[in-house]
């Protein structure tokens, strides 16, 4: 486990789906706010060393949504999507598809559920392939995942002061 609470990474061997659950010390709104909120984005997703700046952020049903991520050598790395329901505090259903691999999409499912004052976060991806689910295993996602959880959680921290 790490810092933030990330307890899972699951890929069952031939399946299309990858499993994150991760636990924050925070209520369940403010870590709903934190994933549907532009002006909190870029203060804790992608990796660490890299700026990412939100483009378009439409949070409702058929509504758009692209980041642009930058690393320190201006290199861009652009992810897009629409989202499909939006639940507040509870559920978020989007298209999630990295801009350099088009036509790679998957469906992400998030919920939110809240025992004792933490939030536990369980983001399913389905994707279109098995092989496009173990291209983005074998990409590096896991570094990235746990980055983006333990940045979320300093945030999540900075936001109950």
């Amino acid at each position: 486990m790490t810092k933030n609470g990330l307890s899972n990474i699951s890929a069952e061997p031939g399946g299309r789906e990858i499993v994150i659950i991760s636990v924050f010390d925070a209520p369940r709104e403010h870590v709903f706010r934190a994933y549907t909120d532009p002006n909190l984005i870029p203060q804790w997703w992608g990796l660490e060393e890299h700026t990412t700046t939100v483009d378009t952020m439409d949070v409702r049903p058929g509504g758009v949504w692209r980041l642009v991520s930058r690393d320190s050598n201006g290199n861009e790395f652009a992810f897009k999507g629409v989202y499909h329901s939006v639940v507040p505090p509870e559920r978020l259903v989007r298209t999630s598809e990295f801009e350099g691999m088009p036509s790679h999409v998957s469906l992400e499912t998030a919920t939110f559920e809240e025992h004792d004052g933490t939030t536990t976060v369980t983001a399913t991806a389905v994707f279109q392939t098995v092989e496009d689910r173990d291209g983005m295993l074998q990409s590096g996602m896991e570094r990235g995942a746990t980055e983006t959880m333990d940045r979320l959680a300093e945030l999540l921290q900075k936001l109950k002061r």
